[in-house]
């Protein structure tokens, strides 16, 4: 895996704002703007669980707004508390509302993500 595409997704995902989403493959379609960065929702996955837990990883779900359970229930007090837009599974127990909870990057966002992950 390219160190640069692994850069690129850690700064992405340091851009998502609290209280919204991305799954891994919208970082993986923003990311396909730049030509140098190649890769999908798979390699995305495989980044971010290599990470060293310093992102907030919790803003990154799958397309379904899932996590695996292990995950999603250490996401779930994030969630909450960043005001996540989720529909409550069960106690301690949540699932992104994906429509709602998505970050829909601004032209002002694009330039910031441009900025963050060209080096």
């Amino acid at each position: 895996m390219q160190e640069n595409y692994r850069a690129a997704v850690y700064a992405l995902v340091r851009l998502i704002p609290a209280g919204t989403v991305l799954s891994y493959g919208d970082i993986a379609e923003i990311l396909s703007e730049w030509p140098q960065f190649r890769g999908g929702p798979r390699q995305v996955a495989k980044i971010m669980s290599t990470s060293d837990g310093q992102l907030p990883w919790w803003r990154v779900v799958r397309s379904n707004g899932t996590l695996p359970a292990d995950l999603a229930a250490l996401a779930h007090p994030s969630w909450i508390s960043e005001q996540t837009p989720v529909r409550e599974t069960g106690v301690g127990e949540a699932v992104v509302r994906i429509a709602a909870a998505r970050w829909q990057p601004s032209d002002e966002d694009f330039d910031a993500i441009e900025q963050a992950v060209t080096f």
